[in-house]
């Protein structure tokens, strides 16, 4: 399913690739007009892929709660591994005995033990006020007589549960081993583990009143962190040596029936440093204190690596098997005192979490960059690693990697989707808005991600025209290499203060330029700015005549319009060519101004509408005039700071 996921995202993907292509092949890559069409052609496909990569990461999340999802989940085992170190804790287990086999045991009684001598083991045990012993040692071959008949005899009338082992693996030749004791008959398995074949004691054990499975299944990676609290063979069911033990001993109230349990994970709640552990030694030479023994439940056991039960688990890579037992025996005497953790509903926790990382990233993908949204993902998985360590005492069924694999599939599909949108919309706008509009304009408009930054829209603007005094008698005489440096530096003096003040530059017009403040990006302050922008072009064109000046060259006098207003400011044209302009009543009564200032001796004329928003500038009225193309006279204003411009200086 994630598979189909990610190629229906891929080819979602490539598709908008193929539809920007194209329609770039189609048209001028110079023209506003063809990009606003490529634009909202390809939105609804882009819609729909970041739909496609939303879905699949929420999917991912939901099949990574599935059990045959999570049980190949290395990640998810690793992470809880984790947990389980971090949380098991050192407070000494007192209602357990852990009774060791040891190496310093066994120097000082010989391996194989006979059977005697066991049996002396597990009477020193009982007799010192064990409530429960269970030997995790199994005696599929009689041996002495004697210690035999002993130990028989504890198992049948005493509390003494005795190991067998089943095996979980299908082999070509199933394990047959002793005589079986115990277990329940079933009809079906139900959820118990089903087991192929069995190692048991020998038939002079087979009338015990109480027997525990040993057998185990570690993970795949050789640790073991589940075991089976029930397994099913035969038409019976048989309990794990832990809750065999408990059953058997640890008197009421009793846990109900766990027979459709199955594999469970083992809560290992205890640090291996919680447990009373005594030498088998110090109990056969009557050397233990008797309050270790007296009201506890016994585990005998080895530790021996000349023996050999060594398990791997999450809290060392070398564990005594008997340990295992021990830590489930602690469970299960936890929840029969009521202290185990409220159960939580660990897998929806986690899904609520990695929608709602989705949900928060289909918000900030498109709004935020690259760098920010990989910081965002991260600082989510940093949450949901913190929230799931809690989680993880009250469940111990759910999968902590989901979120993070949702996560990570966003990092590496939705992140790198968005950034290549991103890209791909900076070089086009880069491309067509470089020439008109101020960088840091282009930069606001791929931040906020609008949908067409380049449609028609009404907006309040002030509009600026310049161009030279006398240019054609300027050039008249130049020349053509000349004038065409005269007109390039001339209009480098126009240019330059409408950019670094954010104005957009319309056109150029020969030897002046149309420019216009409020759009694309509105802005309240836009005939300040273009007044600004003035002051700087007088400023500039005065040095440039002061410099021909010097190399006896005539003076040079610019004229400028400044008019606001509403005006339909977008991308306007043909499907041949187009260009991003303003039209409307303030743009033409700018254009009126800038030639009525060959009446004045004023350099820059100013209309009402600027007058009326100018904030920033003192403003002299000149009277009024009655420009071309209006019925009524109008106020017309100038700069204060304005001189005579004369000759230019």
């Amino acid at each position: 399913m994630v598979r189909a996921g990610a190629g229906l995202i891929l080819g979602g993907y490539f598709s908008a690739a193929q539809r920007l292509i194209r329609h770039g092949l189609c048209a001028a890559p110079t023209t506003l007009m063809k990009l606003s069409v490529i634009l909202r052609t390809l939105l609804p496909s882009i819609s729909l892929v970041r739909a496609g990569i939303a879905l699949a990461a929420v999917l991912l999340g939901v099949w990574s709660q599935w059990p045959a999802a999570r049980s190949a989940h290395l990640a998810d085992a690793w992470l809880r591994d984790r947990f389980i170190k971090l949380q098991a804790v050192n407070t000494p287990e007192t209602r357990i005995l852990v009774v060791d086999i040891d190496e310093t045991s066994l120097a000082r009684y010989p391996w194989p033990w006979p059977r005697a001598r066991l049996a002396e083991l597990v009477e020193a045990l009982l007799a010192g006020g064990a409530r429960g012993v269970a030997l995790d040692i199994l005696q599929e071959k009689p041996a002495d007589a004697g210690g035999d008949l002993r130990i028989a005899q504890l198992a049948q009338h005493g509390p003494l549960v005795l190991a067998q082992l089943f095996d979980y693996d299908a082999r070509p030749q199933a394990l047959r081993g002793g005589q079986l004791m115990g277990g329940t008959p079933v009809a079906a398995a139900g959820q118990a583990a089903v087991a192929r074949g069995f190692i048991a004691n020998h038939a002079g054990l087979a009338q015990s009143a109480h027997s525990g499975n040993i057998g185990v299944r570690p993970d795949p990676d050789g640790t073991l962190r589940q075991v089976p609290m029930q397994t099913f063979f035969e038409g019976r069911r048989y309990p794990t040596l832990a809750r065999a033990l408990f059953d058997c001993c640890a008197g009421a109230p009793a846990l109900p029936d766990a027979g459709s349990e199955g594999f469970v994970r083992i809560p290992y709640l205890r640090d291996w440093s919680a447990y009373t552990v005594a030498k088998a030694a110090d109990i056969l030479d009557q050397n233990l204190p008797p309050e270790l023994i007296a009201g506890r439940l016994v585990l005998v056991g080895s530790s021996a690596l000349s023996i050999g039960d060594r398990v791997a688990t999450p809290l060392h890579p070398s564990t005594a098997g008997l340990l295992v037992h021990a830590a489930l025996l602690t469970s299960l005497l936890e929840q029969q005192a009521g202290l185990t953790p409220a159960a939580w509903p660990g897998k929806w926790i986690a899904l609520l979490f990695s929608l709602g990382v989705v949900l928060l990233g289909t918000y900030t993908f498109p709004r935020l960059s690259a760098a920010s949204n990989v910081a965002m993902l991260a600082g989510s998985a940093l949450l949901w690693l913190a929230l799931a360590y809690w989680v993880s005492r009250h469940d111990a069924d759910f999968s902590i990697a989901g979120p993070l694999l949702s996560n990570l599939f966003l990092l590496a599909i939705a992140v790198p989707f968005q950034w290549q949108l991103t890209q791909q919309k900076s070089r086009h706008l880069l491309g067509t808005l470089r020439q008109y509009v101020a960088k840091e304009v282009v930069a606001e408009l791929l931040r906020r991600d609008l949908k067409d930054p380049l449609a028609p829209r009404q907006l309040q603007v002030t509009t600026l025209i310049a161009d030279m005094e006398g240019y054609t008698s300027q050039i008249e005489a130049l020349p053509v290499d000349e004038a065409a440096r005269l007109t390039k530096d001339f209009l480098d003096c126009l240019t330059r203060p409408v950019l670094e003040k954010h104005g957009t530059l319309d056109k150029y017009t020969g030897d002046g330029l149309i420019a216009f403040w409020g759009a694309p990006l509105p802005n309240a302050d836009h005939a300040n700015l273009a007044l600004d922008a003035a002051q700087q072009i007088l400023q500039q064109v005065r040095e440039l005549s002061r410099t021909r000046l010097q190399a006896g060259k005539s003076a040079l006098r610019v004229r400028i319009g400044v008019e606001s207003g509403l005006a339909m400011v977008g991308d306007f044209g043909t499907s041949f060519r187009s260009i991003y302009t303003a039209v409307g009543d303030s743009v033409n009564t700018a254009s009126r101004l800038e030639q009525t200032a060959r009446e004045f001796a004023h350099d820059v004329i100013i209309g009402e509408g600027t007058a009326s928003r100018a904030t920033r500038h003192r403003l002299i009225l000149l009277g009024q005039r009655l420009l071309r193309g209006k019925e009524k006279a109008v106020n017309v204003y100038t700069l204060e700071s304005t001189p005579d411009s004369g000759n230019g200086i």
